[in-house]
Formats: structure tokens, C-alpha cells, sequence
């Protein structure tokens, strides 16, 4: 018989509403994804390379020496703080970030090592963790801010630590860090060999005139960072599975070893497509328009469920709105999602899902990476007297 590695583990809760929401007609607020296609220009960029000769074949394993060029090169003018990265030494091509925090943590987690993993967290930490033989340390974020303690951070650091794994612009909440986090970060950081994983896949989903941070923009925290981006979320192109990891080379280095053995490489007419559209945008203009982009999209949601009974919390970044059901219900937030989905037509994620411990907040997430039709829809069918039970 085989003995499972994860046998808590299920379908995660984003299959299971995007299942949910296919099966009842509602309304898929509840997977993180664009419901409209990625740029033109890019679209029509993989077209030709996907008809091109010499682009069907194995991608060198860090990445095409042309993306990670380009890539160094934006983040070199959109970082001006910091140094930009070496392409050839510090810039890994991965399927997705996913894989690249897969693999950042099979290549530094050893079995007993702990890590700490901020909570709400992303489903896919704990589990990483856990199959590498390394022991989650949770620290809760306090609600609604969702912002460190850092004195609680300070208090579940051992000798065991091995890594901290942050996520800003958070996912679930939009929380971002300031400057005063990352300065925190380092103190706790310095002076050990603790490493830090910084997701930082809406990095420039940053709202309100407030300037984007980094692991890597921080001169204390760089050389210990691995710091993870995805094209799906910049390009909404979800389904293409293309992020990179910018490290040291040291890290990357050990990043690389793992990498080479889980996909080797990634999708070449795609990897093309990215470097044509970064190499034809000298200015950057894609990447500094999402905050206004998402920013509008986000006041447009809220502006739907104004006076509704829907309590949102504050979006400092990200394209996910957290919202309290207290004036509508008395159920628990996986109970009430559900409901929600089968009476109102409107698919969320209930926010206990992104705790270990299935710790209920009262609070569930939607997405709001939508197009306008789908959002009136939406904002219709939530404006609606309360239908479901416990209220």
C-alpha cells in the first residue's frame, strides 16, 4: 500500500470552487485569473514563433540568453536602487514561479529545517515545505491589515530556521510591504545564515502612488534572497506557466541543480514571445501601466458592492479583494462560499483555506482581474437581500 507524503492534503480550494462555479453557472470570482487575453502584441509574438523555424526545440536550461537579457535589463531600470542582475549568472527561467518555489525549497530545505511561512499563505507553501522534510513554522498576520508583528516573527525563529518566506503584494489580503518591513526583515535576517524567498509575483500590482518594493532592492537582504515573478500575472497569461527566480549566484547556482532535473527547460517559442515584447518596450510601459490598470478595477468592484452589506478591506496591491459576509451571515466561510455560489451565481474562496489550520476569519477573497461586463454581473447579483442560510 502506498503511504501518501501529504495525506491531509485534497484538491486545493481554487480547483474546487472553479469546479463548483462550472457545475452551478456562477460567476468565477474565485480562481486568481484574467478573464481577458494578454496583449496583442504578444499574442501575436508567439504566433510567429510558434510557426518559426529554430524555435521548437530544448531552450537552454537557465532560459534563453535573449529573455534573461531583456529581463535583467527591466529590472536594472525599473530597480535603479539596486544593481541589476547578471543575466547569464543570476536570472533562471522557470515554469511558472510555481516551480520556481518548488524548487528554491527542494534545494535549500533539508530534512528537520524549518521555515516560516506568513499566514493567510498561498496553499502551495506548506505542503512544498513539508515535502522536503522541513517543519512550516506559522505566524499569523493580523487582521485586517495584514501586515507582520514582527516581534512575533522574532519569536518563531530557532536555531532550526532555515528560511522565511514572504509575499508582497500578499496574496490573499494586497497587503504590501514598507520599507519598515523590509529594514525588519533584515534584522531578523542578519547576522545568521537564514535565507528569504520573496514572492513577488504582483509586483507591480501596487496601488494609490505608492512605489513597489523588493528583497532585492534592499542591500542588506539581497545577497540571502531568492525573489520569484511570473509573466502570467504581468501579461495575463496564467496558462502559459512562465516566471523567473533573480538570486545571487550562489543561489541560483543551487536553484539551477534542482531546476535542471524537474523541467529542464521551458517552453521555447514562448520564452521568444516575452523577449520580443521586453526588447520592443525600452520604456517600460506595459509594466508601470498595471498599477493604474488594476487600480481602476479594483475601484470599480468595490464601487459595485457599495452599500450592499459586503464590509471590504483596504486593496494596497494585487487583484483580489477581501470582504467580510458579518451583516450577511452567520455561516462559516467555506459553508457561506458555497452557498454563495449555488444562490447568488458569484464562485469566491473562502479565506480559512489559506491557513493551515483552516482558521476562520469570516473573510472570503474574490478576484477582480476581470473585465468590466463580468464585474456590473457581479456587483447585480452580490447587491441581492441575503439568500443564505444562518442569516
Amino acid at each position: 500500500m502506498l503511504s501518501s507524503k501529504l495525506p491531509d492534503v485534497g484538491v486545493s480550494i481554487f480547483s474546487r470552487m472553479t469546479l463548483l462555479a462550472q457545475q452551478t453557472g456562477a460567476l468565477n470570482l474565485a480562481q486568481g485569473f484574467p478573464d481577458y487575453d494578454p496583449p496583442l502584441v504578444l499574442r501575436e509574438a508567439l504566433a510567429r514563433h510558434a510557426l518559426a523555424s529554430g524555435s521548437h526545440q530544448y531552450a537552454p536550461m537557465p532560459g534563453l540568453p535573449r529573455l534573461r537579457a531583456a529581463i535583467a535589463a527591466q529590472v536594472g531600470r525599473l530597480q535603479p536602487d539596486a544593481p541589476a542582475p547578471d543575466p547569464d549568472t543570476e536570472v533562471t527561467i522557470t515554469a511558472g514561479a510555481t516551480e520556481a518555489l518548488y524548487g528554491v525549497l527542494a534545494a535549500v530545505v533539508r530534512p528537520g529545517d524549518e521555515v516560516i511561512i506568513l499566514e493567510p499563505a498561498y496553499d502551495l507553501y506548506g505542503p512544498a515545505v513539508r515535502l522536503q522534510g522541513g517543519v512550516p513554522r506559522y505566524v499569523r498576520l493580523p487582521a485586517p491589515q495584514f501586515r507582520p508583528d514582527w516581534d512575533d516573527v522574532r519569536k518563531a525563529l530557532s536555531p532550526r530556521t532555515r528560511l522565511i518566506m514572504v509575499n508582497s503584494p500578499h496574496n490573499p489580503s494586497g497587503a504590501v510591504f514598507g520599507a519598515a518591513d523590509w529594514d525588519a526583515l533584515a534584522a531578523l535576517t542578519e547576522g545568521t545564515d537564514i535565507l528569504v524567498l520573496s514572492d513577488e509575483v504582483y509586483e507591480h500590482l501596487v496601488f494609490d502612488g505608492v512605489l513597489p518594493g523588493s528583497a532585492r532592492r534592499h542591500p542588506r537582504l539581497r545577497a540571502r534572497s531568492f525573489v520569484l515573478s511570473s509573466f502570467g500575472k504581468t501579461y495575463h497569461a496564467t496558462g502559459w506557466k512562465v516566471g523567473y527566480c533573480l538570486a545571487p549566484p550562489a543561489l541560483s547556482a543551487e536553484l539551477r541543480r534542482v531546476h535542471q532535473f524537474v523541467t529542464f527547460a521551458v517552453s521555447t517559442p514562448t520564452q521568444h514571445a516575452l523577449a520580443d515584447v521586453l526588447e520592443a518596450d525600452p520604456a517600460d510601459a506595459h509594466a508601470r501601466g498595471l498599477a493604474g490598470f488594476y487600480q481602476a478595477k479594483r475601484d470599480e468592484f468595490a464601487a459595485q458592492l457599495a452599500g450592499t452589506g459586503w464590509g471590504l478591506l483596504p486593496v494596497p496591491g494585487g487583484y483580489f479583494q477581501l470582504a467580510s459576509y458579518a451583516a450577511l451571515s452567520t455561516l462559516p466561510d467555506l459553508a457561506f462560499a458555497e452557498e454563495l455560489a449555488r444562490q447568488w451565481g458569484v464562485a469566491v474562496v473562502p479565506v480559512s483555506a489559506f491557513y493551515h489550520d483552516g482558521y476562520s476569519t469570516g473573510l472570503v477573497r474574490f478576484c477582480f482581474a476581470k473585465g468590466s461586463a463580468m464585474l456590473r454581473l457581479a456587483g447585480e447579483r452580490l447587491a441581492r437581500p441575503p439568500l443564505v442560510p444562518g442569516r
